[in-house]
């Protein structure tokens, strides 16, 4: 590890910036937050006192050419419009850290929709492959790219696999409808154009066998509930017990005696109509895929190995665990997965309810441990499908995925098919803000179970260094951490221990720089790199110094991954700790 240190050592210390709380006003000992999250105008002032080569400054004088100039240096740095707007408003620390998934649908995917949405803070987009047809969603992923290339965001596309599940069904009708008790319902195989009173359609034909009169028929988890009164050759008649809400292609389930009727064993991870949607996929160049129904880890293996026959891209494949197989295996998945995704929507309907919270959080604690991404889904926000605003419990619950340090919140129907999608992004923005302010005042950062990822030396190296580096930004209280990685791997290994400081993660790929979309606290930033690690940093503070972004004062913390070369041959990977002179 070489950590860089200068002769000419600078005294002082560094005054963190803070949010403006009401010392005052405390509740339970806490601290009671404004209505808006501000920061003091100024940036971390003082110098650092160890080992620290201090940067030329470069004075930028105003000038009426000055706003063209940063919209080239823009263009230079890869900034996307939203950090840079949100770094200039709340500072380096005001940053937000969890990042935000929206599932678009027919509510949300017009130009304007979308372009909204990705001001709002949505970092992935996620396209549902069970509903809609292969020509909505390259329409929609056309707009995406569109608003990337010509708006200035930097919004990654995921697409997510319908699975070989038998139990989706739909009732025809483009939004949801209300089950009354007492109504009776038909659940057919057969196929139908349109919508018929009462009369819903299962997506596969044998949804009905092993299943007896009696037995209990729960719409997504218990959205609404009816037993079944009379089987009609593979058809079955169902008399409402329980009624709500009946959405677009719900999941059902069925019970008896109070256990889950299980009967989709031999029904492979991916149907042939996945496979076509995967080909899909890769042919317009999406980011991720999620993959439902998953039991063990030779299907992502599969799945893995066939992207990388197909495309030069590399494609994350996140595993849902979404049933109790997933979880039995769940470390063997998350180690096979590029990320993981929490669907506890079918997970409530295979474990009980009030293991829900726990088994999530374990989750979190796996998928950190192995560094992959992890994104809290289903019901987040469920009321603003029909209200404006949320329930209590709803923000209670985005608040403590966030506590758990998730690394992405996930909208599904709240703005796929709600009417007020962009408020709900802006509940789990705030939110999620919130708190991350809340936590880093109140020093209740949850360390990380230290498991060793590396086998190979200069794989420990770069994780010791990683897990070096993010403690010192938080004893030094640095503004920021600059990374320099080619394929994001030195940026997660940060993220993984979850600093303080936003990760700034310049990259010269542009798929690296989408993947790294789903990583808690990094801004990706598309940049020309040299192998030249020294030039790099040089030339990266320069420009931002340009900007405005750093000020005389600030400190940056930077890590670096470097290739050897005749000028560097002993070089690997390094710290150094700069302030702007």
């Amino acid at each position: 590890m070489a950590v860089v240190r200068n002769s000419s050592l600078i005294s002082g210390g560094i005054i963190g910036k803070k949010p403006c709380l009401d010392l005052k006003n405390r509740v339970l000992g806490r601290p009671v937050f404004a209505r808006g999250i501000c920061f003091n105008g100024g940036k971390v002032k003082g110098k650092i006192g160890v080992g620290v080569r201090a940067a030329v400054q470069v004075n930028v004088e105003e000038s009426e050419g000055l706003q063209r100039e940063l919209k080239g240096l823009r263009g230079v740095l890869g900034f996307d419009v939203v950090s840079e707007r949100e770094l200039r408003e709340k500072g380096f620390l005001g940053m937000r850290k969890t990042k935000l998934v929206c599932t678009i649908g027919p509510a949300c995917c017009s130009l304007e929709d979308l372009e909204k949405l990705a001001l709002g803070g949505m970092n992935v987009a996620r396209l549902n492959m069970c509903h809609n047809g292969r020509e909505w969603h390259r329409d929609v992923i056309q707009k995406i790219k569109r608003l990337n290339e010509e708006k200035g965001f930097c919004v990654s596309v995921m697409i997510d696999t319908e699975g070989s599940q038998i139990h989706v069904v739909d009732h025809g009708a483009p939004s949801s409808v209300k089950v009354e008790d007492g109504s009776i319902w038909l659940f057919t195989a057969e196929k139908f154009a349109g919508s018929r009173p009462f009369t819903v359609q299962a997506n596969y034909e044998g949804f009905s066998e092993g299943i007896e009169v009696g037995d209990e028929l729960v719409i997504d988890g218990g959205m609404a509930g009816f037993e079944v009164i009379e089987k009609i050759g593979s058809d079955l008649r169902c008399k409402c017990t329980d009624p709500g809400l009946f959405l677009p292609r719900a999941k059902l389930s069925f019970w008896r005696d109070g256990k889950l009727v299980e009967r989709n064993y031999e029904l492979p991870t991916l149907s042939a109509k996945d496979w076509a949607d995967i080909e899909f996929g890769v042919s317009e160049g999406i980011d991720f895929i999620a993959m439902s129904f998953v039991n063990d880890s030779d299907s992502v293996k599969h799945l893995k190995n066939y992207l990388s026959s197909k495309s030069s891209k590399s494609i994350g494949v996140l595993a849902k665990i979404e049933s109790l197989e997933s979880l039995q295996k769940l470390r063997d998945i998350v180690e096979a997965s590029d990320g993981i995704m929490v669907a506890r929507g079918d997970l409530g309907v295979e474990i009980p309810l009030e293991q829900i919270p726990s088994v999530q959080e374990e989750i979190i604690n796996v998928c950190r441990q192995l560094n992959k991404p992890v994104i809290v889904a289903s019901q987040l926000l469920e009321s603003m499908v029909e209200y404006p605003t949320p329930t209590r419990a709803e923000v209670a619950d985005v608040s403590e995925a966030v506590r758990q340090y998730a690394d992405a919140l996930m909208l599904s129907g709240e703005s796929a098919i709600g009417s007020y999608g962009q408020k709900a992004l802006s509940v789990l923005r705030m939110t999620s803000s919130r708190i991350e302010t809340w936590g880093r005042e109140e020093s209740q950062q949850t360390l990380l179970h230290q498991h060793q990822l590396g086998v190979s030396l200069s794989d420990r190296i770069a994780e010791q260094i990683c897990n070096c580096a993010a403690e010192m930004a938080n004893k030094l209280c640095v503004d920021a951490i600059f990374v320099y990685t080619k394929h994001g791997h030195m940026a997660s290994l940060l993220s993984r221990n979850r600093p303080n400081p936003p990760i700034f993660a310049f990259t010269n790929d542009d798929n690296t720089r989408k993947v790294l979309n789903l990583q808690w606290g990094v801004t990706s930033l598309l940049v020309d790199l040299s192998d030249d690690m020294e030039a790099n940093t040089s030339k990266t503070i320069d420009l931002i110094k340009r900007t405005g972004m750093l000020e005389q004062g600030d400190a940056v913390l930077v890590v670096s991954d470097v290739t050897p070369t005749l000028a560097t041959p002993m070089a690997f990977q390094s710290i150094q700790v700069k302030t702007i002179a």
